[in-house]
């Protein structure tokens, strides 16, 4: 079958964890870059790749890729690319664009003169001269930068974080492909115990219970591509009935999630119902301090308040100084948190084993990962002395 470019893009710090993805899933990786992740499929892919990605933006089919300095060659190049193939006569289409350090600085001329170039073409293709516009649709992105200029085509529609499960929000909603890559970066697997003590809308523990139970974050949303003809009804039937075949209805997952805020802990559990996991997770209204943290080698995720979101950095001192003090207690635990809180690492008296800068919107935040040993019963299972 064809062969297609795709790129799946991705907030900066999280692009290995999206080549680990797709790399599980099947996909040839051709190139990992800050941001984006290049891999090559069939048709089906495109719906896979959509249904399944839980830590990338987006899935964007690549139309092609040439070097720009003027916009005369912007749209020579454009024009010369085989728009019929994927847009059909009645598809609506827009453009949208970012340029960096580029020649071409001007985004809005150089969506214009894409989308004239698109627009000329298609009448070629088509043999019209106006175009309804009443199909199904295509938003194509022009980027540029150092003078090379990539179109593609978005599959997605709306981004991927968009799961549909959350409807109910609180204050300084945690991305749910965040989330998703803070529980794939740690030790976390569906035979361990996991906690969220800061758990908010419940996305960090809603997301975990999708990954133990192998449900494709996808499976309850829509897709631009799942409208559109060159694709067809039957590959995404097909995608999203082995979708469903896959889904984990043995195992049972261990998961708490607790805050303070009883609003919060209404909302996640509404949330952990329309995401259909909620008989995998204990819910609880309380303070992180008053939790009990009953198992000998659990994993500790969490995203606590920092001052960017919630209030000023000093006013949380306090919070953290008792996060130290009531986490350091938790010797065979692994811990993660996730926090834009400058003074953290200077309050732990154990050193992190690695700590990553993530996004947390547009928010530059620390991900701070503290391993604990290998619980006994591993040892055990797998005859370790």
């Amino acid at each position: 079958m064809e062969q297609f470019e795709l790129i799946a893009t991705t907030t900066f710090g999280i692009e290995a964890v999206v080549k680990r993805e797709l790399l599980n899933l099947g996909f040839e990786v051709t190139r990992t870059e800050n941001g984006k992740v290049t891999f090559l499929s069939d048709l089906s892919g495109i719906a896979k790749a959509n249904l399944w990605l839980r830590s990338a933006d987006r899935v964007l089919l690549k139309i092609g890729e040439f070097t720009a300095v003027t916009f005369d060659e912007l749209f020579d190049q454009t024009f010369q690319l085989d728009w019929g193939k994927y847009i059909v006569v009645d598809g609506k289409f827009t453009v949208n664009g970012k340029s960096v350090k580029s020649t071409l600085f001007s985004i809005s001329d150089c969506q214009s003169i894409v989308k004239k170039a698109i627009v000329e073409n298609l009448k070629r293709k088509y043999d019209v001269s106006w175009f309804a516009e009443t199909g199904a649709d295509y938003t194509v992105l022009i980027s540029i930068l150092n003078d090379v200029a990539t179109l593609t085509i978005d599959t997605s529609g709306v981004a991927l974080h968009k799961r549909g499960y959350r409807i109910k929000t609180v204050k300084a909603p945690l991305k749910e492909t965040l989330a998703a890559a803070m529980i794939m970066l740690s030790y976390w697997n569906k035979d361990r115990v996991l906690y969220d003590v800061f758990c908010g809308s419940g996305t960090i523990p809603i997301e975990a219970a999708l990954i133990g139970k192998n449900i494709a974050p996808g499976l309850h949303r829509d897709f631009s591509a799942k409208h559109w003809p060159l694709i067809g009804e039957e590959i995404w039937k097909f995608e999203i009935e082995k979708a469903v075949q896959s889904i984990d209805h043995e195992s049972k997952l261990t998961i708490y999630a607790s805050d303070i805020d009883s609003d919060c802990i209404e909302a996640a559990i509404i949330n952990a119902e329309l995401a259909q996991v909620r008989e995998c997770i204990t819910f609880q209204q309380c303070d992180f301090l008053d939790v009990d943290y009953h198992d000998e080698y659990g994993i500790l995720i969490c995203n606590p308040p920092y001052g960017e979101r919630l209030s000023l950095d000093e006013d949380l001192l306090p919070l953290y100084l008792n996060m130290e003090a009531r986490f350091s207690k938790l010797k065979t635990w692994s811990i993660y948190i996730l926090t834009a809180f400058e003074g953290f690492s200077n309050l732990k008296a154990r050193k992190p084993d690695r700590v990553r800068k993530l996004y947390n919107g547009n928010i530059e935040t620390m991900y701070f990962q503290y391993y604990g040993p290998r619980p006994a019963q591993f040892d055990k299972k797998h005859g370790v002395i």
